[in-house]
């Protein structure tokens, strides 16, 4: 019912990903202050950009057809996190 294991304990140390997540900090960082005067200061609070783009670079990589598949996909799947 418990589980006191960390995400990073639960993915192989040598997975594919773990190299190109470092990537794509480093490249999302670089941009990110692009990204930071595009935030509207009224109005519902939005999804930041990195977050999206990280979900759009998943959905490519494991060829999700949708992006409701993609919602369903980033719930369960701790990989993705």
């Amino acid at each position: 019912m418990f589980s006191y294991v960390s995400l990073e304990e639960r993915i192989l140390s040598d997975h594919p990903l773990r190299p190109m997540r470092a990537m794509v900090d480093r490249a999302l960082e670089s941009m990110s202050a692009g990204f930071s005067h595009l935030y509207s200061t009224t109005g519902r609070p939005s999804i930041p950009p990195e977050r999206l783009l990280r979900a759009l670079l998943v959905q490519i990589l494991f060829s999700v057809r949708s992006e409701r598949q993609l919602m369903e996909h980033l719930e369960y799947n701790l990989l993705y996190r």
